[in-house]
Parts: C-alpha cells; structure tokens; sequence
C-alpha cells in the first residue's frame, strides 16, 4: 500500500512535470518572469520525481535496477542545466534541460509500454483512479502555468518593456 502512494506520487510529479517541460520547451520568450516561474516548479517536479524513483524497487524487490542508473543520470543533467541557469550559461542550460525533459518523455513511454509496469495494470484495474490522478496532476499543472507569476494579461512585464529578459552570460 506505501509503495502504491509512492508510486502514485512519483507518477503525479512526473506528469507535472512533463505538462510544464513542454509549455517551457515551446513558448516564447525565454528568460522572463513565467519562464523562470514555471521552470522553477519544473525542477523541484523533475528532483521529486528522480528522487523517489529510488523509493520504488519493483524490477528487482529489494534492491536498485538499472532505471535508478538513468534517475543518477538525470539527476546529474537537471543540475547541470540549474547550474547553467544560475551563471547564465544559456547554451549549456538549453542543453541540458531540454535533454533531461526528452529523457522524462522517454521513461514516460517505457512506464506505459510495459504491460507489467503500474500505468498499463492501473489503466486495466483501476482506470477511475488513473484518470483521476491524471486529472489531478494536470489541473496542478494547468494552475502553475495560469496563475503564477507573470501570467496576468497573458504577457510579462518584462516582455512589454522591450528589455532583454535574460542577462548576458559573464565573462
């Protein structure tokens, strides 16, 4: 039963997340006030998501699994791409954030083509609770994105001004 919340968490972040890595991914500008609102959310999403893969043991009961490699891996790529942001690297940032949030799309399609894995038996023996929490995590998502910081109007201020939102890199 503790391992099913887990898993339903681990599950509910990862979907908040991929909704607001797309939303980053394709909108325009980058570097304002929702960007870095929604980019901020992406990571503690994405962290709590690698991070309790390492709660979840079910390929091998007991013990790590070579997923728990790529949940390193990730772990590795999302602070490098914070890094980046932080000493306004935005190539490496760009690079890496965008590579974790592919690597995020791909377990989303290994968690769902394997039919031992928990979407395919929920989908089967629980889709009520599925949908729900697919619902719950999108609405999550859905809210971040319409009422965070920078979202009145639909534009920033910072897009208005005519200012750059994002500083050059330094030297």
């Amino acid at each position: 039963m503790a391992n099913n919340i887990v898993i339903g968490l681990h599950a509910g972040g990862a979907t908040v997340a991929l909704v607001l890595g797309a939303y980053n991914l394709v909108r325009r500008p980058k570097g304002d006030r929702r960007h870095r609102w929604v980019g901020r959310v992406w990571v503690v999403a994405m962290y709590w998501t690698v991070l309790s893969s390492f709660v979840i043991k079910e390929l091998k009961p007991g013990r790590f699994s070579w997923i728990h490699g790529l949940s390193l891996f990730t772990f590795g790529t999302l602070s490098i791409g914070l890094w980046g942001a932080f000493t306004h690297r935005i190539q490496v940032h760009r690079n890496f954030m965008t590579g974790s949030y592919f690597g995020l799309v791909g377990a989303l399609i290994g968690a769902v083509v394997v039919p031992q894995r928990r979407i395919p038996q929920w989908f089967l023996h629980d889709p009520v609770g599925l949908a729900a929490g697919a619902l719950i995590s999108l609405a999550v998502a859905g809210a971040i994105i319409k009422y965070g910081p920078g979202a009145r109007d639909g534009a920033d201020r910072e897009a208005r001004s005519g200012r750059p939102a994002v500083r050059p890199a330094r030297r």
